[in-house]
């Protein structure tokens, strides 16, 4: 699976994840950070593809380490509310992020 094709999977996983938890809790503050890290993730969503492939770490890198950071804080803010398993489905998808960062 192509670079942009995993990441528009990424997108596509943390869009359903971050509606799923805002169902369990609506008005969390964890959930305005995870809100910022869809935000950062989609702005890329549809220019993905169009990237060259010399460009694309340079491009993705700085999107996916921010969006790193917002999840960990937002994973580190529900595990402080006792919501650990909120806290691990974040936890899952910074571990994609960190992968696909290494693949770049």
């Amino acid at each position: 699976m192509s670079i942009s094709e995993r990441y528009r999977q990424l997108v596509d996983e943390v869009r359903t994840l971050l509606s799923q938890l805002q169902q369990d809790a609506p008005e969390e503050q964890s959930l305005t950070v995870l809100h910022k890290a869809v935000a950062t993730l989609a702005d890329q969503h549809e220019r993905v593809g169009e990237i060259p492939r010399a460009r694309i770490d340079a491009e993705l890198s700085p999107v996916l380490l921010t969006a790193h950071n917002l999840f960990d804080r937002s994973r580190l803010l529900l595990e402080k509310d006792d919501q650990a398993p909120a806290a691990e489905r974040v936890w899952e998808v910074q571990r994609k992020i960190y992968r696909l960062l290494n693949d770049l």
